[in-house]
């Protein structure tokens, strides 16, 4: 499954790199959210919460919809400034529409859930946005509807309580963060002047690609979606805090923006999902399982894996033909006979490359 974004239009226009503050914090409200997701800031978490006053603590908990499963698009800029206060300001000048629609997709669960109708003018939608976020929860249900009740003052105070958390952790957080961005937004912009687009996307993940008709950007994604630039291209925000996730913004009407974790030393590749999809569906057999079992004692021909669980030596061949596309086995010859052998890194791994598919 795969996210596409269309970026036909002039080249200069196509993508743009650039840090925002504003998309930072988000993904640092996302780790205070779910700390589960990134174990390596479980100590940064717990030092922030401990270190919260009560009211800003019981405010973030009150708006986590908008940023803890999916983050509301408008808190992932198009246009990143170079102060959080100024992409405040262009958050204050969405319409209501636009604000309401975004989050509430975050709070009741998804865009495919709610109706084409406005929340704010017609009165059935409104009935089903409350009725979806009353199932996810009591705090869901409050935060919807204050939502729709008055989306001007759940404006102004979603606002503040981003800005106290400047005040309490994110500046602090920022200035260090700030020099890594910077230097990953130098090369990757270098990457773009000197080689070109798909090598600047390569260098984001191996999960993002250009398509090669050269109009498309690929996100190997659990999505199986498409949305479009429109000619106003789409923007790419490198993020310290947003590992090991890559958000897209895709819902229409919103240009597209994709946050990306910046490189860390020596960090693996991630594998791409049709290889785990490959990889699982290998191992979705017991005649396949069994054959592993054998092999992860030591290399074994076709004959000796037949002999040993009482096959026939075609069969064992078709199965051992699909564990080796899927990546999970090599084979070495001697003579005239082919010995076939665990790929055990790839196997020890598959559970960590199924939770970065699923994460990212």
């Amino acid at each position: 499954m795969t996210l596409r974004i269309d970026i036909s239009g002039p080249p200069s226009e196509r993508v743009r790199f650039a840090a925002s503050p504003l998309a930072e914090l988000t993904a640092m409200l996302h780790v205070l959210a779910e700390p589960g997701h990134h174990p390596q800031l479980a100590d940064w978490a717990g030092d922030v919460w401990a270190g919260l006053a009560p009211e800003l603590a019981e405010r973030l908990r009150e708006a986590e919809f908008l940023w803890r499963s999916s983050q509301a698009d408008f808190l992932l800029p198009a246009r990143p400034r170079p102060t959080l206060a100024e992409e405040l300001d262009d958050v204050d000048r969405i319409d209501d529409e636009s604000y309401v629609t975004a989050a509430l997709i975050t709070t009741c669960g998804g865009r495919a859930h709610l109706t084409a109708a406005s929340p704010l003018t017609d009165a059935s939608a409104r009935e089903r946005a409350l009725d979806l976020a009353q199932a996810r929860g009591a705090r869901q249900e409050a935060f919807a509807e204050r939502l729709l009740t008055d989306p001007a003052a759940v404006r102004a105070r979603v606002r503040h309580t981003l800005e106290q958390c400047a005040d309490a952790f994110f500046d602090a957080a920022w200035a260090e963060v700030a020099v890594r961005l910077a230097t990953d937004l130098r090369l990757k912009n270098d990457l773009l002047r000197r080689q070109g687009l798909g090598a600047a996307l390569a260098s984001v993940s191996g999960a993002v690609s250009l398509a090669p008709d050269g109009d498309r950007i690929v996100v190997d994604k659990l999505h199986d979606r498409a949305t479009a630039a429109h000619g106003s291209g789409a923007t790419f925000i490198p993020s310290v805090f947003g590992r090991p996730h890559l958000v897209v913004v895709h819902a229409p009407g919103w240009q597209p923006v994709v946050q990306y974790p910046v490189a860390e030393a020596g960090p693996a590749e991630p594998v791409p999902l049709d290889v785990v999809t490959l990889r699982l569906e290998a191992l979705s057999h017991p005649v396949r399982l069994r054959l592993l079992r054998t092999l992860a004692r030591g290399p074994h021909t076709n004959r000796e894996l037949a002999h040993a669980w009482e096959l026939s030596p075609p069969e064992v061949s078709r199965h051992l033909a699909v564990l080796r596309r899927a990546g999970l086995l090599s084979t070495e010859r001697h003579g005239r006979y082919v010995r076939y052998t665990l790929n055990l890194p790839d196997l020890t791994t598959l559970g960590t490359d199924l939770l970065a598919a699923v994460l990212r």
